[in-house]
């Protein structure tokens, strides 16, 4: 059984491709087929011999190749198909067969080679050398198209990688020693250290063949980008035989430097694919954990907001309740105890209780996903309840109110405790913002009608008004315009405010204060939609 969610793997061999990357391999095919074209006429062109020049170009290709299968068996650990062993297997291969190919070359580290090399080892090297890559990719579109849908499973992919690379590896040490030890029992293919013999041609008719048959199946059962990537590999692969074996007719020509060249663009195609791939899936897992983090942040930032507007909205019942109780204490100190306004200070004790219960609805309803209950509710009788409550905190503070109500003011459909929130926080602001003014402190709150949908509710206070530099951001979260404010008692009110489906500003007044305004749908406009409030 697998042990891991049955969910498709994510890699160039299941992804298909999308248009820009198949403009993308067309134009890299058509670039290598332009060069191609150029080159051809002057393939036979003799040059001199680059002595450095085979270590080079077959070591970057041992690397790569190297590197390209280790990419390939680690996706088949992920993905556990035979046809990507058997891929990571070609390349595998393929590194392998150049080595004792660099290492025979005549000229590169000994006159006639190493490893005892004789005049047939290095071409028939060459020869083993390409036939396997092509050989792998059919067994790999074939293995991809009879697979049954099941695979190998996760105790037995290791052992499938270390059978396969034991297996390719006793492939190319038995073929290095035929080619070296067994060389003369070998058809002759060169005639001396740089000509080719007529065989050669027939050969080299037989691996373009193969390559041919590797292209026609890949180009029919194309699927994935890994298949796209390795048309262009075959492509390269048919240009430098081509190039090697056909247009050149010795060694250190034109067209054969040209086949070397393209012998490492074979090499490097799907290795720079597949790091294109590894670099894209970084990055979106890069983009993904500061994704999620910027998540965890923002519902750690959500919690820390909810505990501290509670706290916020809290404290102001809390404080209301200890001040009446201690005018109850004071008026009970009385000789003879002012029963009166022993009963007035307890009722508003036991109202200032209800309130701060309905405040916690009212605040967990703010952060809830479900839609609260809505009511039809008068603004008017909101205001009047609001100021009596507020009535002790402003005889405190030696503040007078003004109220101008407009009649027959229309209803609203709404949360009745979180539009008296939003009150209770415009006019306690106003009455913190008198306590640093010295003249006439006053406090207005007035209803308006606006057309036949909306009401309007405006607060207005005498006291220093709003900075200027802070009038774009005062209904922002954690911004105050008090020296100990918290900044969420105006974010709150917006918030408030556009759940109700309204909106909420701040200008200064004619008298030089504060004049906070909102704007709430009457009942008639607000019915044709719901409120999510």
């Amino acid at each position: 059984m697998r042990d891991e969610l049955d969910e498709p793997s994510v890699s160039l061999a299941t992804l298909p491709p999308t248009p820009g990357e198949r403009q993308l391999a067309l134009a890299v095919a058509a670039i290598l087929l332009v060069i191609f074209a150029i080159t051809v006429p002057f393939a036979s062109t003799p040059l001199p011999e680059i002595d450095a020049f085979i270590p080079a170009v077959q070591s970057s290709i041992i690397v790569t190749d190297l590197i390209t299968s280790v990419l390939l068996f680690a996706q088949f650990s992920g993905t556990r198909s035979r046809a990507l062993l058997a891929l990571a297997s070609g390349y595998l291969f393929t590194a392998l067969m150049v080595l004792p190919h660099m290492l025979t070359f005549p000229g590169v580290f000994a006159p006639d080679g190493l490893l005892g090399a004789g005049l047939q080892t290095t071409v028939w090297l060459y020869i083993f050398w390409h036939l396997g890559f092509p050989l792998a990719v059919c067994g790999y579109v074939w293995l991809r198209e009879t697979d049954s849908g099941t695979s190998a499973g996760p105790e037995l992919s290791q052992g499938a990688i270390g059978w396969s690379v034991a297996m390719v590896v006793a492939l190319a040490c038995g073929l290095t020693l035929l080619t070296t030890v067994g060389h003369d029992l070998l058809p002759r293919i060169f005639l001396d250290r740089t000509r080719f013999s007529p065989l050669s041609d027939y050969f080299a008719v037989f691996n373009l063949a193969i390559g041919v048959v590797a292209l026609v199946v890949l180009v029919y059962f194309q699927r994935s980008i890994l298949d796209l990537w390795l048309i262009i590999v075959i492509v390269a692969w048919l240009a430098e035989h081509v190039f090697a074996a056909i247009l050149t007719s010795a060694r250190f020509e034109l067209g054969w430097y040209a086949g070397r060249v393209y012998s490492l663009i074979t090499a490097t195609v799907v290795l720079v694919a597949m790091l294109a791939e590894i670099t894209g899936l970084y990055a979106r897992l890069a983009r993904s954990n500061l994704l999620l983090r910027q998540e965890r942040n923002s519902v750690l930032m959500s919690m820390e907001a909810l505990t501290a507007s509670v706290a916020h909205e809290v404290r102001q019942p809390l404080t209301a309740i200890s001040v009446s109780g201690s005018s109850a204490l004071r008026f009970l100190g009385h000789s003879p105890p002012d029963l009166a306004e022993v009963e007035a200070s307890l009722n508003r004790m036991i109202d200032d209780s209800h309130r701060a219960s309905d405040i916690f609805d009212s605040v967990r309803s703010l952060f809830k996903r479900t839609v609260p209950e809505e009511r039809t509710v008068d603004v008017n009788e909101i205001v009047l309840e609001t100021l009596r409550a507020l009535k002790p905190e402003l005889d405190q503070a030696g503040i007078s109110s003004s109220v101008a109500l407009t009649a027959e003011l229309p209803l609203v459909k709404g949360h009745r405790g979180q539009l008296q929130e939003v009150i209770l926080n415009l006019a306690r602001n106003a009455i913190e913002a008198m306590e640093t003014v010295d003249r006439r402190r006053l406090l207005r709150v007035s209803t308006e009608r606006r057309g036949h949908d909306a009401i309007t509710v405006v607060v207005e206070d005498s006291g220093p008004g709003i900075d200027p530099s802070k009038r774009d951001h005062i209904f922002d979260a954690f911004v105050s315009t008090k020296p100990q404010g918290m900044g969420l008692g105006l974010a709150l009110c917006k918030l408030i405010i556009m759940r109700h489906g309204g909106s909420l500003s701040a200008s200064s007044s004619k008298q030089g204060g504060a004049l906070i305004q909102f704007r709430l749908p009457a009942e008639s406009a607000a019915a044709s939609s719901t409120v999510p409030v």
